[in-house]
């Protein structure tokens, strides 16, 4: 399967904003693995303003090593993402 960190690499010299055969043409130019122009082929035919929104588009995930009970738990987490020192102001 295909990582985001592949996706981006093997994109890192394409000019943006590019549409999907753009960004085939740069993986397969770049010798991206199978797995990764098996992803890339799938995005729907739209422009990309950068290598992010490829990789979200094409369905791979920034951090595969968050479990979805991990997102799960940050999903119902609503306190305030300030410093511990700054909670009590």
């Amino acid at each position: 399967m295909a990582s985001y960190t592949d996706v981006l690499d093997y994109l890192s010299a394409l000019d943006y904003p590019a549409g999907k055969d753009d960004v085939i043409r740069e993986a397969e130019r770049e010798g991206a693995p199978p797995d990764v122009l098996r992803a890339l082929r799938a995005l729907p035919p739209v422009d990309y303003a950068n290598g992010t929104e490829v990789a979200r588009s094409a369905g791979i995930d920034a951090a595969p090593e968050v479990s979805r009970s991990q997102r799960a738990a940050q999903a119902r987490d609503n306190h305030p993402r300030v410093s511990q020192h700054l909670r009590g102001i």
